[in-house]
């Protein structure tokens, strides 16, 4: 991918409905003519020595800081590791901006980025040097997806790190010794995961967590499920349709059948201890989960492997996509031009992308990240298998006409209320759906955005 091309249709809807969005709330979020945040938009170097501050979850990253702190002793960085977004990393940041105490620059998932814009806590980095020289590094959509529209005529509100393409990674000795393949559709994935438990009571196909609302999101994207539909300043909330509905029965009755592990949470020292013990063999991931089952379930190195996402129709090609970062520059920064400067080398320096890489797991947005030699090579991890050739394939299956609504924070947090009582019995994933369908219809209301019913 070492030249521009224009982008297809399907990759240029994703973010122009929120561009319309933004473009129209200079009413009612506080906004300037130019439809940004910040009525200054102006970007010029500092005089003297600069120190930034930055908020990431990545694993490693304090390694690509400490290169570029060498690089550039007159620009230094400061890294605060945080919790992953919606585990706390996003309400520390909007606790932050409303102290007036954010940093510099922080890491947001694209799904959030309309959410922060919205509350005035992202800075235009349009008229940043470094920033005009970039677009062209990206893969396009993820351009897109930064400036909500095409060519940042609407402003540029964060640098793209990394996208989630999803596939399965599977213990390939368990499945080996049981006699199973790696289910092409979701109706063998059930049959598998029965025939994993008739084996071993003790022994679950995989886990579902209270606490994972985006890698929810994922699944409903694969099966077409979008969440908001907009028809000109009017939002749609269609978290609860069929589409939704068929993934959600289908969990369901894995939960109800005792099929999953529902005990364990994303990313949790309980989560690996069961991938360590292979209590759990399965894991629906994105490219970058890839390290996490690495780092924290080495005692099964050459035991995983990768295969597509099970599809809902046999012979489908679909794949969704969970997470994909940016690292944005924050309102009240007085450094915008030198934080643009790093959120630009950070996610196009190929040393930078090389560390995280291979220290954080990210599958890099720019293209010549998508070209980095270990992408190219067999995983020993993986016994050899060449796991990012699968990835590369469910990168070009996702639907890139997925839309994101203004205020998803919200709506992950309902889905993520409501998990915790299915979990408990109390509710199904059905209910689910239909509660956060209806909270966050609410939630949009309270932005004074029209919302039909």
């Amino acid at each position: 991918m070492t030249h521009r091309r224009r982008l297809p249709r399907s990759r240029r809807l994703l973010a122009p409905a929120l561009a319309l969005l933004l473009a129209g709330l200079s009413g009612c979020a506080g906004t300037d003519d130019a439809g940004g945040t910040n009525a200054d938009t102006s970007c010029t170097p500092a005089e003297g020595e600069v120190t930034l501050e930055y908020w990431s979850w990545v694993p490693g990253m304090q390694q690509a800081v400490d290169l570029w702190n060498r690089q550039h002793p007159d620009i230094r960085v400061k890294l605060r590791t945080t919790p992953a977004g919606n585990a706390g990393a996003y309400q520390k940041l909007s606790n932050a901006l409303k102290a007036d105490e954010a940093p510099d620059l922080g890491q947001v998932e694209y799904d959030s980025l309309a959410n922060f814009r919205l509350k005035q806590g992202l800075r235009d980095i349009a008229a940043c040097e470094p920033v005009q020289r970039a677009e062209a590094e990206f893969v396009d959509w993820t351009w897109s997806q930064v400036t909500f529209g095409e060519g940042g005529e609407d402003g540029v509100w964060a640098i793209p790190q990394d996208t989630g393409p999803m596939a399965l990674f599977y213990r390939k000795d368990v499945f080996d010794r049981l006699g199973l393949e790696p289910p092409a559709t979701w109706q063998e994935y059930e049959a598998a995961a029965r025939t994993v438990q008739k084996a071993d009571g003790d022994r679950y196909l995989t886990h579902f967590s209270q606490t994972d609302p985006n890698w929810f999101a994922g699944l409903l994207w694969q099966n077409g499920a979008e969440m908001f539909q907009r028809k000109e300043d009017t939002w749609k909330v269609t978290v609860d349709r069929p589409e939704s509905r068929r993934v959600a029965e289908f969990w369901q009755g894995l939960i109800d059948d005792e099929l999953v592990a529902t005990d364990l949470q994303g990313f949790s020292p309980a989560l690996y201890k069961a991938w360590n013990s292979g209590e759990v063999v399965t894991w629906i991931g994105a490219a970058w989960g890839y390290s996490t089952i690495r780092d924290n379930a080495g005692k099964t190195a050459g035991s995983w492997a990768v295969a597509p996402m099970p599809q809902w129709s046999e012979g489908q090609q679909r794949a969704g996509n969970w997470g994909g970062s940016t690292t944005a520059v924050l309102a009240g920064t007085e450094h915008p031009h030198e934080a643009a400067q790093f959120a630009t080398w950070l996610n196009t320096d190929p040393q930078a992308l090389r560390i995280l890489n291979r220290e954080g797991g990210l599958y890099p947005a720019a293209t010549a990240g998508l070209e980095l030699p270990a992408l190219q090579k067999p995983v020993d991890f993986y016994d050899g298998q060449k796991i990012f050739d699968v990835f590369a394939r469910a990168s070009r299956n996702v639907d890139t006409e997925f839309t994101w609504g203004p205020t998803m924070t919200d709506t992950y947090r309902h889905l993520s209320d409501g998990t915790s009582a299915v979990t408990g019995g109390e509710k199904t994933l059905g209910d689910v759906l239909a509660e956060t369908d209806r909270r966050t219809a609410e939630s949009l209301r309270e932005q004074s955005l029209n919302v039909a019913d």
